[in-house]
C-alpha cells in the first residue's frame, strides 16, 4: 500500500516543538545578555550559577553573542600568587549588545541636540541637560536624600537609577562607594555631547551631599558609567 503524505495538522504538530524550543532558546539568550548588561563584566560560571543554567549552555549563548558581535571578552584579573592555566574570561556587551535594551530615537536626538548647540552655543546644550537630569532626579529626591549618609544615598540613588532604565548598583571600594550604571539609555547622544555626563555628575553630588568623582562612562567606551562616592562628607 502507498504511504500518505502526513495531514497538515499533524506536520504541524511536529513542528511546534522546535518552535517552542526555539523561543526558550531566545528567552534564555534575553537572560544571559541582560545579565551581562547588569552585572557584567562577569564570568560565565557567575552566569550559570544566577541563572541555574549548566556552564556549557551559558558558554554556548555566550559564544552565539560574541559571534553576533553583541558581547566580547578579556582576562580577568589574577588574584594572588600567579598560577597555572589560563585567566578565566570576563564578558561584556558590545554597544550592538546594548542597543538590545534601547537606544531609541538616538538619530533624532542628537540632530536635535546639533541644532541646538548651533543656534544657542555650548551654554544651550548645558542648559538642556541641566533640565533634562533636574526632572529625573527630582522625582526620586525625597528617597534619596532620606539617608543621612553618602552610602546609604549613593544605594538609594542607585535603585532609582534602575527604575529610570539605568540598570545600577553599588559596591563598598576603599574609602567610598562606588556607583555603577551598567545601562545608559542615552550613551550614543553623551559620546556626541558629554554636557549630559557633566551635569548629571553634578547632580549626583547635590543629592549625594559630597562631591563624587566620575570615574568612567559608557558613552567612552567603558563597561559602565562608574562614579566614585566618599564615605566622608566634606
Amino acid at each position: 500500500m502507498k504511504k500518505t503524505a502526513p495531514a497538515p495538522r499533524a506536520a504541524a504538530e511536529a513542528v511546534a516543538p522546535a518552535a517552542a524550543g526555539q523561543q526558550a532558546e531566545g528567552r534564555t539568550r534575553e537572560g544571559v545578555a541582560r545579565l551581562l548588561l547588569e552585572q557584567g563584566p562577569v564570568t560565565a560560571v557567575a552566569i550559570a550559577e544566577a541563572l541555574g543554567l549548566s556552564p556549557t549552555a551559558v558558554r554556548r549563548h555566550l559564544d552565539a553573542l560574541v559571534a553576533d558581535g553583541e558581547a566580547y571578552t578579556r582576562d580577568a584579573p589574577r588574584v594572588g600568587a600567579r598560577g597555572r592555566g589560563r585567566p578565566a574570561k570576563l564578558f561584556l556587551l558590545t554597544e550592538a549588545g546594548r542597543s538590545r535594551f534601547g537606544h531609541a530615537y538616538d538619530d533624532l536626538a542628537i540632530s536635535a541636540l546639533r541644532f541646538l548647540a548651533e543656534s544657542g552655543g555650548e551654554q544651550a546644550v548645558r542648559a538642556f541637560a541641566q533640565r533634562r537630569v533636574a526632572t529625573l532626579v527630582d522625582r526620586h529626591r525625597a528617597a534619596v536624600t532620606a539617608p543621612q549618609d553618602p552610602a546609604g544615598r549613593a544605594e538609594a540613588l542607585a535603585t532609582a537609577l534602575t527604575r529610570e532604565g539605568y540598570a545600577s548598583s553599588t559596591r563598598s571600594v576603599g574609602a567610598g562607594e562606588q556607583l555603577c550604571q551598567h545601562h545608559c539609555p542615552v550613551a550614543h547622544v553623551a559620546a556626541e555631547f558629554p554636557q549630559l555626563c557633566e551635569v548629571e555628575t553634578a547632580a549626583f553630588a547635590d543629592l549625594l551631599g559630597t562631591h563624587v568623582q566620575r570615574l568612567a562612562t559608557i558613552a567612552r567606551g567603558d563597561a559602565a558609567c562608574t562614579t566614585h562616592v566618599p564615605h566622608s562628607v566634606p
